[in-house]
């Protein structure tokens, strides 16, 4: 590494491009970003250039001001008299498209002392402009030192899905505080902890999940307790308050998270996870994050529901980030709404992410769309969960041939769901697919009709998690289907016709 990553102040500066072509353009729409002043001289303007001068004239003159801020000098490069338009640069951008001439501009740069940019030609040029993630006032500045610009953006382009827009507000509500922060806290130790809890915890979630008021009302009370207790040695620098987010894990694959819902599982204390919670989610994780498992299967709880309820709240009480991670969506047969009125009535801060559901997860992964004018006009999920050995649903409802219907958790109760649709008025032949470990490496999907299907099922061995669709729409199965799991004939996404119906 020989360059030193710096942040230059070029507001209101004077800085010279030369050239006018498409890269000359790019980095002065960049420098006038930041505030600069530009002089571009070039004989000729690229369309994209002239445009750029034109709207800034035309700027200048609606708002009175003596000079542009970008001007124009129409003339060839003079080497004689170049000098005399570099000396009171700030900077200056060589791009012309002749590479000696470029090479007789960083020279008398350099003997000016002046930072010059060479277009194309990292040996001659003493500074580069980076590929910018944008969260003013945070700024994160990649560079390949010139060997290769497309990775350079490629980095940024993932580095922006990872680093929310939010994040201008709490670094511009971080810069308002500042100085109030050092007059309470005296020591260097107590304002550095301060701001990491505050950078760190509840005060950056708050802002994070749209709640900028909320976030600065508690950075507000944080400070005023810390500056009274940070005298007395036997305090904590704060009082503990944790908060729980229930976080929906989707239906398996890992890269179906949501960016909150990854920010959050990286930065939990504790995780409570569900038994559909794939593997390869949970090593997300940080590796000092405390898991507790609450899994449930049939006739075997590991936690009842009103246990992991208070689970929550005692673990968010002893000041922990508790993340309650549930595959699928928390809302959607999750029983989030039950864990939420628990900690809201025992005034516990929480926040819900949602997740995809198993329902739309699984049916794009098997090629199924779940609506189709030509074949579905709605949608309708069930729980096909047996208690006393009987589903107890509305089945009347259940009737209409234009309508989907998805059951959650239908394996155990198969055969009873298709008779009872076959007994309310459902054609026996009405096309039926069950989702086996959908969106997983180990995705089968065993297709049939109402008829069919349960003995489908018996002949192959499905394990759980799987996902019952009803309707025409699974005749799309063959035709739409595109995801291939697994890297074995066993292991593909297998579809099991039943030659009748279908």
């Amino acid at each position: 590494m020989k360059h030193l990553p710096i942040f230059l102040d070029i507001s209101q500066q004077h800085c010279v491009v030369i050239g006018g072509g498409q890269s000359a353009s790019r980095k002065i729409s960049l420098l006038l970003k930041y505030g600069a002043h530009v002089c571009v001289i070039a004989p000729d303007l690229s369309p994209s250039l002239a445009r750029l001068v034109a709207e800034n004239q035309t700027s200048a003159d609606e708002h009175n001001r003596a000079t542009s801020q970008l001007q124009h000098i129409a003339e060839h490069c003079a080497l004689e008299t170049l000098h005399i338009k570099l000396q009171s640069a700030r900077l200056v951008i060589a791009a012309t498209k002749d590479a000696a001439t470029n090479l007789d501009i960083a020279s008398c740069a350099k003997a000016l002392n002046i930072p010059c940019h060479v277009a194309d030609n990292p040996e001659a040029s003493t500074f580069f402009l980076p590929s910018i993630v944008d969260r003013d006032p945070i700024q994160i500045a990649i560079s390949s030192g010139g060997a290769s610009p497309i990775l350079s953006r490629l980095l940024r382009d993932r580095i922006e899905a990872f680093v929310p827009v939010s994040y201008r507000v709490l670094g511009k509500m971080a810069s308002e505080f500042r100085t109030t922060v050092k007059e309470k806290l005296q020591t260097a130790r107590q304002r550095k902890q301060f701001w990491e809890r505050a950078l760190h915890g509840r005060v950056a979630e708050l802002v994070l999940a749209g709640q900028p008021a909320r976030a600065r009302s508690e950075l507000i009370n944080s400070l005023e307790y810390t500056s009274r207790n940070a005298a007395d040695p036997l305090q904590t620098d704060v009082h503990p308050e944790g908060e729980v987010a229930l976080v929906g894990a989707g239906p398996g694959d890992a890269e179906l998270l949501t960016l909150r819902a990854l920010r959050l599982i990286q930065s939990a204390d504790v995780l409570v996870y569900d038994r559909l919670v794939s593997q390869r989610i949970m090593d997300l994780r940080r590796t000092d994050t405390r898991i507790i498992y609450a899994g449930k299967a049939r006739s075997k709880h590991t936690m009842v529901q009103g246990s992991i309820n208070e689970l929550l709240v005692s673990l968010a009480r002893e000041g922990n980030r508790v993340v309650r991670l549930k595959g699928g969506d928390p809302f959607i047969f999750g029983r989030g709404g039950e864990e939420i009125e628990t900690l809201a009535s025992n005034n516990i801060p929480f926040q819900v992410v949602p997740g995809i559901t198993a329902a739309s997860g699984c049916a794009a992964f098997s090629g199924i769309p779940l609506t189709h004018r030509d074949h579905a006009q709605s949608c309708v999920f069930m729980t096909g969960h047996l208690k006393s050995q009987e589903i107890n649903l509305d089945w009347s409802h259940l009737r209409d041939p234009s309508q989907t219907i998805v059951f959650y958790m239908g394996l155990i109760g198969l055969e009873k769901i298709c008779e009872n649709l076959i007994k309310i008025g459902r054609l026996g032949d009405t096309p039926a697919a069950l989702v086996e470990q959908g969106t997983t490496p180990s995705q089968r999907v065993h297709v049939g009709t109402l008829q069919t299907l349960p003995d489908l099922v018996t002949q192959h061995a499905v394990r759980a998690p799987t996902l019952l669709i009803v309707g025409s729409v699974v005749t799309l199965h063959e035709s739409l289907a595109w995801y291939r799991s697994g890297t074995t004939d066993e292991n593909r996404n297998v579809s099991h016709f039943s030659g009748s119906g279908i």
